[in-house]
């Protein structure tokens, strides 16, 4: 699970994040971190959607290449 202190900081700079959710790179969740709490993240996608995630996910910074966590 990722910690508070590295939510807060993609918060805070507006960086853009990549939650893998499994293998498939077309399942990934895009965009920046707005909100969370001890289970759930709030991701703001491009469209401004706000999506509810799980914290058990792998978020990742999208300047990144993208990891797999599943190999």
């Amino acid at each position: 699970m990722i910690s508070d202190e590295q939510l807060n900081t993609y918060r805070l700079s507006g960086e853009k994040v990549r939650v893998v959710r499994d293998a498939l790179e077309t399942n990934d969740v895009i965009g920046i971190v707005v909100a969370w709490d001890e289970e759930h993240v709030l991701i703001r996608r491009q469209n401004r959607r706000v999506v509810k995630l799980n914290r058990s996910y792998d978020i990742q910074p999208f300047s990144t290449p993208r990891r797999n966590p599943f190999e």
